[in-house]
């Protein structure tokens, strides 16, 4: 494992779950960050020490993505002290699934789970030391995830630090319940809060207000977009009425792996015979996600940019055969033959597993280990578009109507983040907007709007989205004549996970 710039180093030991899982940085195997008081002010002072001591990177692009990525940290740790209302944080810091990949020996992957286990007694009071300012609403999102972070212990865990782990998750409990219970009723950031996080992340001057605009924009576009898929399916009916009826059309538990399997190769080969992609290499590998990862119906797991050249994962769940019929059923209606491909597009190709087989031929440590949450997870939203765009499955509007679903709900997302941190909204009245705007109802729109308040970034999706989508714009102005979608992919991918303030590089560079 080589050595990191001082700089990025310090930056990933205030971001070491990330740093760990997505970068490959497996250093930090079996060593889970210090969130407590004092080690967050340690961590700050490293940050700024190294800032101080160590260079600017040659290239000016890449220097302001270390800066965006530092600012961040101080404006989430110093600033607004998020991993004192937010156990998001030390959730990340408490999971093991991150060793099921197989980027390593599984002796050696089973060892730094052992010693990340026998650490949860640290990490879990550096927790509660630190959460003192967790709010009810908060707390009681989160408290369903925290309690089943002890099915991640596994069966053959050395029973003395199984019986320590145990013992101080139910302590992490029992002060999550307690706020749950008792803690303030208010979840919000407030505009300010909101707009430093935002404007740092993403090296740009956010206006809330702009962003608001953008997003109900963006919901009636995409709702007259659904609206025509659904009329060619049936015009006599509203389009979310035609959208929860198709849903319904899925294959049994027993045939989700093979659906996901024959979507898997026909997004990839399509992104192949476009000719979309700076490069196609790789194996993605389609398996039942592991127990660890469960509570996902689906995710990728890819081969990070610092680790051996290896398989990357798309791990599907099935509905457990235990649960009820109903319940089953609405976990299936997310493998229909209208949602798991624009799914698989956003996860496989052109999305996630495409970009990260990109990350691998980027450049020095800055593009191969800081992260855009919003390039990240906008790429793969924008993947999804571009394959309606570059006519996927276009003799099935099926597939144009499922990427409409899943966008409706992502701009909901943000609609819901503003609303909860800048507008007094409550989390009923988010899931008031998801079931207006979306397919999404009961229990579903709950969820959603319940993240609204442990997740304030969650629009990222749409935000990613609609700046790729702008920037392309901008390009094929520029470019004329010259314009392709894989230059203009290949100069973007060749930035890494670049935060949205800096993709004017790519035009520059393109």
């Amino acid at each position: 494992m080589s050595d990191l710039d001082p700089r990025v180093r310090a930056v990933c030991d205030l971001n070491v779950a990330e740093a760990r899982e997505y970068g490959g940085r497996h250093e930090y195997d079996g060593i889970p960050q210090d969130l407590s008081p004092a080690g967050v002010t340690a961590g700050l002072a490293k940050l700024e020490a190294a800032r101080k001591a160590g260079s600017a990177q040659p290239d000016p692009h890449d220097e302001a993505h270390l800066r965006a990525a530092e600012d961040y940290r101080r404006v989430m740790f110093a600033d607004l002290e998020l991993h004192r209302r937010n156990p998001l944080f030390h959730l990340g810091e408490l999971d093991l699934a991150c060793y099921d990949k197989d980027y390593a020996p599984a002796a050696e992957r089973d060892a730094a789970r052992a010693a990340h286990l026998a650490a949860w007694p640290r990490v879990i009071d550096a927790a509660i030391s630190s959460l003192d300012e967790l709010s009810a609403p908060v707390a009681e999102s989160l408290l369903g995830g925290i309690q089943g972070l002890a099915a991640g212990i596994p069966a053959d865990a050395d029973p003395g630090a199984r019986e320590a782990a145990l013992t101080a998750h139910a302590r992490l409990v029992a002060h999550v319940s307690e706020a749950a219970s008792s803690g303030s009723p208010d979840a919000a950031l407030g505009s300010a809060a909101l707009t430093a996080l935002l404007s740092t992340a993403e090296a740009t001057d956010v206006d809330l207000g702009k962003l608001a605009v953008q997003a109900d924009a963006e919901r009636d576009r995409l709702t007259e977009r659904l609206t025509a898929s659904c009329a060619a399916v049936d015009a006599s009916r509203p389009a979310l009425d035609v959208a929860r009826e198709l849903v319904k059309d899925h294959p049994d538990s027993a045939g989700v792996l093979t659906a996901a399997r024959d979507w898997t190769a026909r997004a990839i080969d399509f992104t192949r015979e476009r000719d979309l992609m700076p490069v196609n290499d790789g194996v993605c590998l389609v398996g039942e996600a592991p127990e660890s990862r469960r509570w996902a119906m689906a995710m990728i797991s890819t081969n990070a940019p610092a680790e051996p050249d290896a398989p990357s994962w798309y791990w599907i769940t099935p509905p457990d055969p235990s649960w009820p019929a109903a319940q089953a059923e609405e976990w299936l209606e997310v493998f229909s033959a209208t949602t798991l491909p624009a799914i698989t597009v956003h996860e496989v190709a052109p999305g996630h597993f495409s970009h990260h087989q990109a990350l691998r031929h980027a450049a020095g440590d800055v593009r191969r280990t800081l992260f855009s949450d919003a390039f990240v997870e906008g790429w793969a939203h924008y993947a999804e578009e571009l394959s309606v765009e570059e006519g996927f499955l276009a003799d099935d509007p099926r597939f144009a109507i499922g990427v409409w679903l899943e966008a409706l709900v992502r701009v909901t997302r943000l609609a819901c983040a503003l609303g909860v941190h800048t507008a007094g909204w409550t989390v009923d009245d988010a899931a008031a907007r998801f079931a207006t705007d979306t397919h999404l109802t009961g229990e579903a729109a709950l969820s959603e709007a319940r993240r609204a308040t442990f997740d304030p970034t969650y629009g990222r999706y749409t935000w990613g989205k609609l700046e790729i989508m702008r920037r392309r714009e901008q390009a094929r102005a520029a470019w004329g004549a010259g314009f392709t979608l894989k230059r203009f992919h290949s100069a973007l991918l060749a930035l890494g996970s670049p935060p949205l303030g800096l993709l004017g590089t790519a035009i520059e560079r393109g």
